[in-house]
């Protein structure tokens, strides 16, 4: 159960490796929302799309139960989402649009949903204290030993981008929480996979967006 909070989202100006779409902003949370503290493992996905395969990359599998679920799709995410809710006797999160598609239902439901990207941030950055960190595992490079799974030496042949001095011990994504947990006790909040959210982009971003969505969340 994440707090309701104000924080300042994005990064400063200066910050090394800052892209212009980060530019800072004050965000309030109005209400409290729940994560799941795991990313979502093929085992489970496959209870709710018993025909889902991850795949492999450069022939490595990425299909193993407790390996996160991949080539899924934000549609795939939401319609997951809705599967858990009904499992778990609550509304669903997500109804069909003008065009079909799902959308975030209004007023909001307190059925499992993806969680923003200000819900995301505040809850990855958090340092016991405040939502204060530059990286998940601390505020200064290199990145600290046995923190993640980024593409590191094991994955030197997978890829030419690696990390040469850190050493994850998988060569694509490592089983679900193998790796310590955050103050929130939230796993892999970096590395491993990218992770859909509850968002939409625009550039510049609306100055004085307030985020107040909450209720449960579950992430993919």
């Amino acid at each position: 159960l994440m707090p309701a909070a104000t924080y300042t989202m994005g990064s400063p100006r200066r910050e090394p490796g800052r892209r212009s779409n980060e530019a800072q902003r004050v965000v309030e949370l109005r209400r409290r929302y729940y994560l799941g503290t795991r990313e979502v493992t093929n085992a489970e996905f496959r209870q709710f799309r018993k025909e889902h395969l991850s795949g492999v990359f450069k022939q490595e599998t990425l299909d193993l139960d407790n390996r996160p679920a991949v080539n899924v799709s934000w549609a795939d995410a939401a319609a997951y989402c809705n599967w858990l809710s009904a499992r778990d006797g609550l509304p669903p999160a997500y109804v069909p649009g003008n065009d079909g598609k799902l959308v975030l239902a209004e007023p909001a439901t307190t059925g499992y949903r993806l969680p923003t990207e200000a819900e995301w941030e505040f809850a990855a950055r958090w340092d016991g204290a405040a939502p204060r960190l530059k990286y998940p595992w601390g505020n200064a490079l290199p990145v600290a030993v046995r923190s993640g799974n980024y593409a590191d030496a094991q994955a030197v042949y997978l890829t030419a981008a690696v990390i040469p001095d850190y050493d994850d011990g998988f060569r694509t994504t490592a089983p679900v929480g193998s790796f310590a947990p955050n103050p929130f006790g939230l796993y892999d909040v970096i590395g491993n996979v990218w992770e859909w959210t509850e968002d939409c982009y625009a550039a510049p971003y609306p100055p004085d967006l307030t985020d107040g969505h909450s209720h449960q969340a579950a992430g993919v």
